[in-house]
């Protein structure tokens, strides 16, 4: 190469790199302008859902430390919305500046039985509903139309899902039974039902509240043993006014659906399922497909099934998470998946009688 040509080349090399070098700036300043704005959007977002909430924190430091937490959650729940391949959406609900581990200890709270405990806990082994027809029964259930649901219920921060499930399950017997439709109390299973896998705020399983509340002659109510939220001592005062009584429980055989439909059919169910997943967390609307694991560590109330507009066959269960939470309180879930069901749901239903 001739020296003019050398020259030339290092000449034109060098005025496209000193063209390109503002360029790449503009382009880091752009991306770092993006950035705050970002920033800057989920900081107001949140703000307004602090407001929507009531939420407060002790500090600054605090807020902040909430702030990224809500940021993460919020990121989530914007993607799977985004995606547009799900059968239901999720909300920044009040749970959204929550820590996974905050969120399970307060929120959740059923403690299955060992393995081995668990397969001989049932209600002596029998299925009342064995024989009963899904061709006969109706096409949906709703027991909330049947009035033999109470409203939605809220635990607050207490581990104690597992009496409400099993007081949600009893106050429908109790309504198809008599009539009347009483709401009964939680509490008293958390002050008083302590002496075996139950243990109020730090979790327990429906089948020990309902053999507890067969022992015991009754459960009293909702006004004579009202909600606290929280572990205190047994009332027995209270407690001796029984508003409702069963005679035990049986459970639905596992993994099984149509069992479990059959059931449902006849009156409300109790059912265990993973509730710490955040497509149950944050569920907001829909119908919920299997983004869930099946670990069991939440409990809720099938109280009807029936089939969406677009086709797709549901679970109706009552929460305990108030009635901000989802459909007013309720989830939909897929109905007629093989094996354990979404969430786990098909894995320890059981009722009472």
């Amino acid at each position: 190469m001739s020296a003019s040509r050398f020259l030339l080349t290092v000449l034109v090399v060098g005025s496209v790199c000193t063209a390109a070098a503002p360029r790449a700036l503009a382009a880091r300043e752009l991306a770092g302008e993006e950035e705050v704005a970002a920033a800057a959007a989920m900081a107001s977002r949140h703000e307004k859902w602090m407001a929507e909430h009531g939420r407060t924190y002790k500090d600054e430091a605090e807020k902040a430390r909430r702030l990224e937490i809500f940021r993460a959650n919020a990121e989530f729940i914007d993607s799977f919305n985004a995606a547009g391949k799900h059968s239901h959406r999720l909300a920044t609900n009040r749970f959204a500046d929550l820590t996974d581990e905050e969120f399970r200890a307060a929120r959740t709270g059923f403690r299955p039985r060992p393995a081995p405990a668990a397969a001989g806990s049932g209600g002596g082994g029998r299925f009342r509903y064995e024989n009963f027809s899904l061709a006969d029964a109706a096409q949906s259930v709703d027991w909330r139309a049947m009035g033999a649901v109470t409203g939605v219920k809220d635990q607050g921060e207490c581990g104690c899902c597992w009496a409400f499930s099993a007081v949600a399950a009893v106050e429908g017997l109790n309504k198809i039974r008599t009539g009347r439709l009483v709401s009964l109390s939680e509490q008293e299973l958390v002050d008083c039902d302590v002496n075996g896998e139950d243990q109020g705020c730090e979790g327990g399983l429906m089948d020990d509240a309902f053999q507890f509340i067969q022992r015991r002659g009754g459960l009293a109510s909702e006004s004579g043993y009202p909600y606290q939220g929280e572990d205190g001592s047994c009332r027995s005062s209270a407690a001796s006014a029984r508003a409702a009584s069963i005679r035990g429980h049986e459970d639905v055989p596992r993994n099984n659906e149509a069992a479990l439909a059959a059931a449902v059919a006849n009156q409300p169910v109790s059912v265990a399922i993973n509730g710490e997943d955040y497509a149950f967390r944050f569920y907001d609307s829909g119908v919920l497909g299997g983004e869930c694991g099946t670990d069991l560590n939440h409990a809720i109330t099938a109280v009807g099934y029936g089939t969406a507009a677009d086709g797709s066959r549901y679970w109706l269960m009552k929460n305990s998470w108030g009635a901000s939470w989802g459909e007013g309180g309720y989830v939909r879930i897929r109905r007629g998946v093989r094996g354990q069901g979404v969430c786990g749901l098909a894995k320890l239903p059981s009722y009472p009688v």
